[in-house]
């Protein structure tokens, strides 16, 4: 299972060096269900994974000049707090145990890994309609934009916080249509915007529990493989054909997931 685990993190890297964003919705369910980590800790591998793998992706992009950082910090301040915020404070309020039904209880394991498998699924919704969700705005004024932009890196902090998903599913619809990102730069800017999010959200919660540095660094030593062979990729495949298939797969592991957890 290992190997297999391996081998898909390398998928992790090659589809965010790809189409930007949707790898690091992988990534929780390798590290649960192919190396066998707890969920909880799993997010905290992921934040890791997903930042460093991320950090190696945007340098080409910022090399060419197809990163705003401006909106990096519009986008990307509210999500670090909220990420803080989420994973000091939040997360420990959340119970061992918040339902029970007769025999089946809902634990905080199982309750991460079915919001995981909601954000999956949400994910795979704006991938599969890819080509109809970057449809440029035009009624909204530029300082209502702004404003969603923060209210929407404010949700994708909560949720990175919450999940350990990077969120550039959503960060690059945001970047397009709220903010006018040209798309090219709109990936290269919600690399620095996932790997600033995850580094931080990692560092924020690191100290409250035990890491295995080896399996941790190998596994994302293979990630920014992948993601330098994506990026490489992205100059001869255009990725927006892709993410509808790749929509699909990660509909087909959400749905999986919610079955496993609720009736396996």
């Amino acid at each position: 299972m290992e190997i297999i685990g391996y081998i898909a993190s390398v998928l992790i890297g090659v589809s965010l060096g790809l189409i930007g964003g949707g790898g690091s919705i992988l990534t929780v369910p390798v590290l649960v269900y192919l190396f066998r980590i707890d969920a909880l800790l799993a997010t905290e591998y992921s934040l890791f994974i997903v930042g460093i793998s991320s950090t190696v992706g945007s340098l080409s992009y910022l090399k060419k000049g197809w990163v705003d950082l401006k909106i990096s910090l519009v986008f990307g301040i509210p999500s670090i707090i909220s990420i803080f915020l989420t994973r000091t404070y939040l997360l420990p309020l959340i119970p061992d145990e918040l339902i029970q039904i007769q025999s089946f209880i809902i634990t905080k394991n199982i309750f991460l890994l079915l919001i995981f498998a909601g954000l999956m699924i949400l994910a795979s919704y704006k991938m599969i309609r890819s080509r109809t969700s970057v449809e440029v705005l035009e009624r909204r004024s530029a300082k209502e934009n702004t404003l969603l932009a923060v209210g929407e890196g404010t949700l994708v902090g909560i949720l990175t916080g919450l999940v350990g998903a990077g969120g550039g599913f959503m960060i690059i619809p945001a970047l397009v249509n709220l903010l006018k990102v040209p798309m090219k730069t709109a990936i290269g800017t919600s690399l620095i915007i996932i790997s600033l999010n995850s580094l931080i959200g990692f560092t924020a919660s690191m100290n409250h529990a035990e890491i295995d540095w080896k399996l941790l660094i190998s596994i994302a030593f293979i990630a920014v493989i992948g993601i330098i062979m994506g990026t490489q990729l992205s100059r001869k495949i255009k990725g927006e054909k892709l993410k509808p298939v790749f929509g699909w797969f990660i509909l087909i592991m959400g749905v999986y997931i919610i079955t496993r957890e609720i009736f396996l």
